[in-house]
């Protein structure tokens, strides 16, 4: 079993304070969701733990198995078993989807256990098949030109190639039709296990109907101010946040009020 905790984060960006003090644990085997009104830090969170430069840590910690990783830069942060898969994933032309997950793949395995091209290609194809992808998909350049779905169903495949031991999931389901968030949701669930581990942010109940979480934190002015269990998202959904914001007596202007 391996754990991720992130201790009193602090995070700034642009001089700007966002987080303020976010105290989260998971372990392995266990889905975590993340819910919260818009501008409260949720995607800061997932930027901060992966290592973005423009996010300034300015006090606390993100511990990997109880080692604190913030001084590693990003490609280590991964090597160590963590993913992002990004709200708005990169268009990288020159490089083919299936030339860029097979270094991803062979760069957290040491070198005399690489995947070969024949097993590599074994294993694309069965994942592909399981999130209903065509198989031109893996020779087109990375997400060059991909529509939103087909850039989420693409960073799922990532995540179902590399396997990593802790997923951040920030927005997978932003823009999908019902249809592609079936099938994004079918290779999550494929990867549940005691040796994975999901952080899943989204606004939404809907996602969280075919990824059922065992923990649902909500955020609010750059703190996780409540968590629960499934129960907490399906209120969140029926009762928007202002009467838990209320309810908890926080002094919080939700950035919905101020349109």
């Amino acid at each position: 079993m391996s754990k991720l905790e992130v201790k009193d984060l602090h995070v700034s960006i642009d001089g700007k304070k966002i987080l303020k003090g976010v105290n989260l644990t998971m372990n392995t085997g266990e889905i975590h969701a993340i819910m919260g009104p818009n501008g409260t830090g949720k995607s800061t969170l997932s930027q901060a733990i992966m290592g973005h430069p423009a996010y300034k840590v300015t006090q606390g910690e993100v511990l990997l198995n109880g080692e604190n990783i913030l001084d590693l830069p990003v490609d280590e942060r991964a090597r160590a078993g963590l993913f992002l898969a990004m709200q708005y994933p990169a268009e990288i032309p020159g490089i083919t989807n299936a030339e860029f997950i097979r270094g991803a793949v062979n760069a957290r395995l040491p070198e005399d256990k690489s995947l070969s091209i024949r097993k590599f290609l074994k294993k694309l194809d069965k994942t592909m098949q399981v999130l209903d992808m065509t198989e031109e998909m893996a020779d087109r350049y990375l997400n060059e030109g991909f529509s939103g779905g087909e850039k989420k169903r693409n960073e799922i495949l990532q995540l179902m190639m590399i396997e990593p031991k802790f997923a951040i999931l920030d927005e997978i389901d932003s823009g999908l039709d019902i249809d592609a968030l079936k099938v994004v949701s079918r290779g999550v669930n494929q990867m549940r296990g005691p040796e994975f581990g999901s952080l899943i942010i989204t606004h939404y109940q809907r996602l969280l109907n075919y990824i059922v979480p065992d923990v649902v934190h909500v955020m609010m002015g750059g703190k996780i101010v409540k968590q629960g269990g499934p129960e907490l998202a399906k209120r969140l959904e029926d009762e928007g946040y202002t009467g838990l914001r209320d309810e908890l007596g926080l002094d919080i202007k939700l950035v919905d009020e101020e349109a």
